[in-house]
């Protein structure tokens, strides 16, 4: 009987999804925080700061759901909540630096881990996992592109 090495490659893809989802659980649940806000905390780590708006868009959550996000997040002593420094009108939400730090610990190990099986690889090697990867993103993004947004085509509602 022949093996087909696609076969395998589907299976680890398919491992490495839940792989990714069970961190992220655990991330989740040593920060105390549901996945929304995992997301919206994730979003700050990278950017500093960003307006509910910003925030609401890159979850694709309308705006009302982003402020209930927030208020667990901010009752959690994960953010902070900020004026605007040119628009009186709005707010900028800055993640707490325990937060940042504590979220980092648990990252950390991760990232290194990754850059050191990236390293190991030769300059083709990486460009061929390169490759695949980029077009594997492109397939969820045509799938996901021609599947109907539960919100529409503007996931942030006023």
């Amino acid at each position: 009987m022949d093996v087909n090495p696609a076969d395998g490659i589907a299976d680890q893809l398919e491992l490495m999804t839940r792989r990714q989802q069970q961190f992220e659980r655990h991330l989740a649940d040593s920060l105390s925080v549901d996945p929304a806000g995992l997301a919206a905390m994730e979003h700050l780590m990278r950017e500093g700061q960003a307006t509910p708006t910003e925030l609401a868009r890159q979850l694709t959550i309308s705006t009302a759901a982003m402020t209930l996000v927030l208020d667990r997040l901010q009752a959690a002593g994960h953010v902070s909540r900020h004026p605007h420094p040119t628009d009186r009108r709005k707010v900028v939400i800055i993640p707490a630096a325990d937060s940042v730090t504590s979220a980092e610990g648990l990252v950390t190990p991760l990232i290194v881990g990754v850059e050191r099986v990236v390293g190991a690889l030769n300059p083709q090697e990486q460009q061929v996992v390169s490759t695949f990867l980029s077009q594997l993103l492109s397939v969820y993004d045509e799938v996901l592109s021609q599947a109907d947004a539960p919100h529409g085509d503007d996931p942030v509602r006023h």
